[in-house]
């Protein structure tokens, strides 16, 4: 909740409570190291980057440089540029009726100059909330100079005024932006002539509109954002421009299961619904982050593109909604996900992969079910000892089978729990509590890790599948 602006209304009584005007870096810096000193975080909520893009971030702040984000989709690029916006005072004045955010104490615009000289102490003034200081644009082809810096703006021409003079200027975003942060995301998919046009804000902060001898003195702090193949591939981006950003933050993603999983539980959103408990067990969690895992270093995998955890929170999501969906189904109080929901993945895993070879045989479907299987058997050995389950093994082979299903009830899976050895204590020791749901989504992840050790045959339907010895 913010706070009211302050009850000042014109300049002289702004500058009898003593303002001092700061260039949009020194505000910065200065409410960084405030930031600092209190130990607060500089990004809530971003996890993994304490160590390695935090402490660059607060470097190129500290010395006031404009800085550009690499990393590939989904690594918390534009969280961390918004979040910027906390870095600002809280209030700023401005001149009433101007173009651009003026400075009270030295207005550059047209406007703002005339008014100052005209009003002198008595100018009006207005507060500016820092949310309303940062402007955004997403680089596209069709973005031009106008878009960005300005032009003239044909209907003032046509009410008398010259083509010279400052008033005949629409101001583009950058002007508009000026004593606060800009952000383009997709830097190299401006034109060349765009870029070109940035060089004036990066370098002389100022902005020049077309051939016209004007010249307005911007404070920006120019914050961007690429694909590292993107921008350092040769013509994507051009090497003035690139040599303009003092600053080049790589982010990351999270280096191991343990932390992907810790972003996907805080950012994931699971329906909750009355009467039914949602319980997601440990090795169905590290499924789901394995199997991001496996695709950031499959060769099918476009690595360049990159794997959002996106995909992490969206597959957690799907899970969940899976087992929620059978409960109320079969009319269980305890939502379970187990093995069998995993086929429900193909919706949330297709579109955040892109296939390395376009035309090659493999199929997403192939390429999905691959990751989940290459992912269950990584969490199963991690989690299992293959001795544990040599009863389990030879019931088997004395010709017990198990049919297994997303849609089947939960109490299904427990005829002949008793019977096989050491499944009751196995199952049980993986699902922590003895229901029924618990201990069907642990008989699955037992029967499906032997059957990728080869201890067991799995003959897969459209909609069930059996394990057997042959």
């Amino acid at each position: 909740m913010s706070s009211s602006p302050p009850d000042l209304r014109t300049l002289g009584a702004l500058r009898a409570a003593g303002y001092v005007s700061r260039s949009v870096r020194q505000e910065i810096r200065k409410n960084l190291l405030t930031h600092l000193k209190s130990e607060k975080p500089l990004f809530p909520g971003l996890l993994g980057y304490d160590e390695s893009v935090v402490p660059a971030v607060e470097n190129a702040l500290l010395c006031g440089h404009d800085l550009i984000f690499l990393g590939e989709r989904g690594q918390g690029k534009s969280r961390m540029i918004r979040s910027l916006v906390d870095l600002l005072d809280e209030w700023m004045p401005v001149v009433v009726g101007s173009d651009i955010p003026d400075d009270p104490m030295n207005p550059v615009s047209a406007h703002g100059r005339s008014v100052a000289a005209e009003m002198g102490e008595e100018m009006e003034i207005s507060w500016l909330h820092r949310d309303l200081r940062y402007g955004e644009k997403l680089a596209t082809p069709d973005v031009s100079i106008a878009d960005l810096i300005g032009d003239v703006d044909p209907i003032k021409v046509a009410e008398g005024r010259y083509l010279g003079d400052e008033h005949t200027i629409h101001f583009g975003m950058l002007p508009r932006s000026h004593r606060g942060i800009f952000c383009i995301n997709e830097l190299p998919d401006l034109t060349e002539k765009v870029q070109v046009g940035m060089f004036n804000i990066m370098e002389e902060r100022d902005v020049q509109i077309k051939g016209y001898n004007i010249r307005l003195p911007i404070d920006v702090l120019v914050v961007a954002s690429a694909n590292p193949e993107d921008y350092t591939s040769r013509g994507r981006i051009i090497t003035p421009l690139k040599d303009r950003y003092a600053a080049q933050i790589r982010t990351h993603y999270p280096k191991t299961r343990e932390l992907e999983m810790n972003v996907v539980e805080q950012e994931a959103d699971i329906p909750e619904l009355d009467g039914i408990q949602l319980f997601m067990p440990e090795y169905m969690k590290e499924i789901v982050g394995e199997i991001t895992f496996e695709a950031r270093s499959s060769p099918d995998v476009s690595q360049a593109s990159g794997v959002s955890v996106r995909m992490s929170i969206s597959n957690y999501e799907t899970l969940a909604a899976n087992a929620l969906r059978r409960a109320i189904r079969q009319g269980e109080l305890e939502a379970v996900p187990r093995i069998s929901d995993l086929s429900s993945l193909l919706a949330s895993t297709s579109g955040k992969i892109e296939l390395e070879y376009a035309g090659a045989e493999t199929g997403e479907k192939e390429l999905v079910d691959g990751l989940v299987r290459r992912a269950c058997r990584r969490v199963f050995d991690a989690r299992c000892a293959i001795e544990d389950f040599e009863g389990v093994v030879e019931a088997f082979d004395k010709g017990w089978q198990v049919e297994v299903s997303s849609d089947l009830a939960a109490t299904d899976y427990l005829d002949g729990l008793n019977e096989i050895p050491g499944l009751r204590e196995t199952a049980l020791s993986l699902a922590g509590e003895d229901t029924a749901p618990r201990l069907a989504s642990a008989i699955e992840f037992i029967l499906e890790g032997l059957h990728l050790l080869n201890k067991l045959n799995k003959h897969a339907g459209s909609s069930n599948a059996r394990y057997q010895k042959a």
